[in-house]
């Protein structure tokens, strides 16, 4: 695996998810606020997320399969807000929560390929017309 897409593709999650988080907690300082606004509010800090998480996964799966990008992004998603739980909140991480963040970093860890797992990749690679190897013995193509 390339490391640069990897790079690019946790570096934009990170930022995505730093917004994202702002938009759906950040509002919680501001129970006295109007509901109507705080989604208004939430909603415009969200937009960056999306230009930022759209390209993450775009560019990730050039080398991640979708389940691969899913799960790097929740744990990804947990780390920010742990970060942002702390400055934001001033909430201290308990040992349930860094036992949480390690069991979904095995899951993280546990959806990576393996060396011995992988195969080759031109057996299991699409043919240049896209149809799988059985339709083009039958299409006789």
């Amino acid at each position: 695996m390339r490391l640069t897409v990897l790079v690019k593709t946790i570096a934009l999650l990170i930022c995505s998810n730093a917004f994202m988080n702002a938009a759906w907690y950040g509002h919680l300082k501001f129970r006295s606020a109007w509901l109507p606004l705080a989604i208004l509010v939430s909603w415009l800090i969200a937009l960056p997320e999306y230009a930022l998480q759209v390209p993450a996964n775009r560019i990730g799966a050039a080398q991640l399969s979708a389940t691969q990008l899913k799960v790097i992004q929740e744990g990804i998603s947990v780390s920010v807000f742990v970060v942002f739980a702390f400055f934001y909140f001033r909430e201290i991480p308990s040992w349930r929560t860094v036992l949480a963040f390690a069991l979904i970093l095995g899951a993280v860890l546990l959806v990576q390929p393996s060396r011995v797992n992988q195969p080759e990749a031109a057996e299991h690679s699409p043919p240049s017309n896209g149809l799988p190897v059985d339709d083009q013995l039958e299409s006789g193509v």
